[in-house]
């Protein structure tokens, strides 16, 4: 069976945060989305406290349609 990641969010001033979880090894993957645009990818390894982590820094729980538009470039 397929993993199914978690998504995660959080905008700031002028910039938004998404995060993409693999739950059953801890990696995934955070872009930074700049107000002009410009998206940095960045491939991580999280310990098993990510997603208290992630509750503790006003990240919400988002879905996979708006990490991947991002992604793309297609937002």
């Amino acid at each position: 069976m397929p993993t199914l990641f978690k998504y995660f969010k959080r905008t700031f001033d002028d910039y938004k945060v998404l995060v993409r979880v693999n739950p059953e090894d801890f990696t995934g993957t955070e872009l930074i989305v700049h107000p002009d645009g410009k998206i940095e990818k960045t491939e991580m390894e999280f310990d098993e406290e990510i997603f208290e982590d992630l509750a503790v820094d006003e990240f919400e729980e988002s879905g996979a349609m708006e990490y991947n538009l991002y992604l793309s470039g297609a937002k």
